[in-house]
């Protein structure tokens, strides 16, 4: 396995990590079988699988050495807690207001290209209603943030969910904490010193290490804003070849930064897989075919590509059974020296 530094955190990780969306008690012995083979980063949240995923992750710290791999786990709700939260002051508007805040919010959008179909990938059917809401949100904050409890919404919120998450695990402390889990909007990153608060406590009690953020929509905007903060030491954001263009000088500048870029959806955008059944798109295959040729799958190729960025510390794959662990796995062995 290779293994590549983790931003300012100093971590080596391997060069490909573990998502666990797939992951329950009754479905982790791969995940086993990938830490035996040198992979050493295990990602989860209490929105994955409801959580499952952290109560089957607790069966693999039960078997391993807790030292022995970086964990990182998430803030589901804080995102979607907000958003919810402005939203239900949105509906009590007058109309003109309506309208006028949500024009302010898509021009926003359109300005950052935030839907531009490349940039925006359409991973799931509920991103983009996730993106609106969360760019209406920013914009309804200098005015109607003080009809919302911070300090429950947006400090005790990460507290209670935080404990929720070290019981499920059945540990008493993670590397890295990620907050917002899928962020929409940088504004997220830089306007809410509730989140700042709530990490430094947790860090001062020894429950966490690092704070992190994970983003499917602007990544590039989510890149620069958690650079700027100072805060975050890694985030964990949609790139890909697609996207790459949008996102490519972002993920060199928060490298720059200090923060540790691991990325995900790598293949999503040029392989289906499990999705939902749709055809790949034969523009974008061609563009991974290109970059990558020879006889690796597309979902191979996809992740050849992006490991040769030496600005990322890792990519991201589910993994979701001992099979793909097999066939990934030896894409980040050590590349032989032609010295």
């Amino acid at each position: 396995m290779a293994y590549r530094q983790l931003g300012r955190t100093g971590f080596m990780i391997s060069e490909m990590v573990m998502g666990g969306n797939t992951i329950t008690p009754d479905n982790f012995e791969h995940v086993l079988l990938a830490l035996d083979h040198g992979l050493n980063y295990l990602d989860t949240a209490p929105a994955y699988g409801n959580t499952k995923s952290e109560l089957g992750y607790a069966r693999v710290l039960s078997a391993r050495k807790r030292d022995s791999f970086f964990l990182n786990t998430k803030i589901s709700l804080w995102d979607i807690n907000r958003s919810k939260l402005y939203k239900d002051i949105f509906t009590s508007l007058s109309e003109p207001e309506q309208k006028k805040l949500m024009s302010k919010a898509m021009d926003g959008l359109e300005r950052r290209k935030a839907l531009d179909p490349d940039y925006f990938g359409n991973y799931f059917a509920s991103q983009k209603q996730e993106l609106v809401d969360a760019a209406l949100a920013d914009v309804m904050a200098a005015r109607y943030s003080r009809q919302i409890d911070r300090g429950k919404n947006f400090r005790q919120l990460i507290f209670d969910s935080f404990e929720g998450s070290l019981k499920r695990l059945g540990t008493d402390h993670t590397d890295l904490l990620m907050c917002p889990h899928g962020a929409s909007t940088p504004f997220e990153l830089t306007a809410y010193p509730e989140i700042f608060e709530a990490f430094e406590k947790l860090k001062q009690q020894g429950k966490v290490r690092y704070l992190g953020v994970s983003a499917h929509n602007d990544p590039a905007a989510i890149l620069d804003a958690a650079g700027k903060a100072k805060v975050y030491s890694a985030a964990m954001v949609a790139y890909s070849i697609v996207n790459h263009p949008y996102t490519g000088q972002a993920v060199a500048r928060a490298h720059k930064a200090g923060l540790g870029v691991i990325a995900m959806k790598v293949a999503r955008p040029v392989h289906h897989g499990r999705s939902n059944g749709a055809p790949n798109d034969p523009r974008r295959v061609k563009m991974v075919d290109g970059a990558v040729p020879g006889p690796l799958a597309i979902p191979q190729k996809a992740y050849v590509w992006a490991l040769r960025n030496p600005k990322l510390s890792a990519v991201i794959s589910e993994l979701v059974n001992a099979g793909l662990v097999r066939d990934n796995l030896p894409l980040a062995q050590p590349k032989p020296s032609h010295a």
